[in-house]
């Protein structure tokens, strides 16, 4: 199992580079990071936060996770991932959504909140052909090129892997068609095998192998020697950048406690097939490089020999 490092989308922009080389030295595979342009707290865009880390690290590979991608016109969003794959040397994982947390940010960026899933579908459809150098001629409903070639490339051929976020329907179809890794979230292990089942025979529809697809999951979890704090700290730290209660959802969804419960809870989502675990640590910003060490040492270990 991979395991990835998501950046607290409340960390101040300074400790960005700091934390990106910690988890490489940690030996973390993927360093991920969220990105909202308005939300309830401070939020980083993404693109710019692992440029920064990237140029901080050599080995270690960065993940959007993920983009909101209808804010973003495709072409510039497609211009910026391939950048960011060439300063990266190859290292960048796109990680695309469709919003509506906070439909405010949609609206101030000219974004109908109802049709950011037509413009994701369509986006996607653009960045996939200018990523394998097509001179693209499209006309579609939100975007129009007439004849224009991406230059230069990604490095990586024939794109930069592409993740597909959410766990409803439709975005299990987004990753079925376009996807090499579906990453729900806030789903139980079951939920997550059956949806992986979905999306690969979705993948078939499409003309594409099964195994396309793999499966991962993004992980909030709160983890300490004192188990119980770890789960009180937890709900107290996502109340908060959510700004609501999550008390129910963390007893489901967020796994919480010590070293070898949290490895236990997240043994069973990869049973259920999420070949990849992006670790967002759910506690103060002065506990994170903490919490980091901790699950890299004594919960990443137990999984890898699960």
């Amino acid at each position: 199992m991979r395991v990835g490092l998501m950046l607290p989308p409340q960390f101040d922009a300074g400790r960005v580079v700091p934390l990106a080389r910690r988890a490489e030295e940690l030996g973390y595979d993927i360093l991920a990071c969220g990105e909202h342009v308005f939300f309830h707290g401070p939020t980083p865009n993404a693109f710019v936060a692992l440029a920064a880390a990237a140029g901080a690290t050599s080995r270690i590979r960065v993940l959007s996770a993920t983009t909101v991608l209808p804010v973003y016109p495709a072409p510039l969003a497609a211009k910026m991932a391939a950048t960011l794959d060439g300063v990266s040397g190859g290292r960048f994982e796109l990680g695309v959504g469709i919003g509506g947390e906070y439909p405010a940010e949609l609206r101030a960026c000219g974004v109908d909140p109802a049709e950011r899933g037509a413009r994701t579908d369509e986006s996607l459809e653009l960045l996939v052909r200018l990523f394998a150098g097509e001179r693209v001629h499209h006309d579609g409903r939100f975007w129009q090129v007439d004849g224009q070639r991406l230059d230069p490339l990604p490095v990586q051929r024939p794109r930069p892997p592409i993740w597909v976020g959410g766990r409803r329907p439709p975005a299990m179809r987004r990753a079925a068609r376009f996807g090499d890794v579906w990453m729900p979230y806030m789903v139980a292990p079951e939920q997550l095998a059956a949806g992986l089942d979905q999306v690969r025979a979705g993948a078939q529809a499409h003309g594409r192998p099964p195994d396309a697809v793999r499966g991962a999951l993004f992980c909030w979890a709160g983890v300490g020697v004192d188990g119980r704090r770890a789960h009180r700290t937890a709900l107290d730290v996502l109340g908060r950048i959510y700004q609501q209660d999550f008390a129910a959802l963390a007893e489901r969804y967020v796994p919480t406690g010590t070293p070898a419960q949290v490895a236990a809870r997240i043994g069973e989502y990869a049973a259920a097939g999420a070949e990849t675990v992006v670790f967002a640590p759910a506690c103060p910003d002065d506990e994170v490089e903490r919490a980091a060490e901790m699950f890299i040492h004594e919960v990443a270990p137990a999984l890898a020999a699960a």
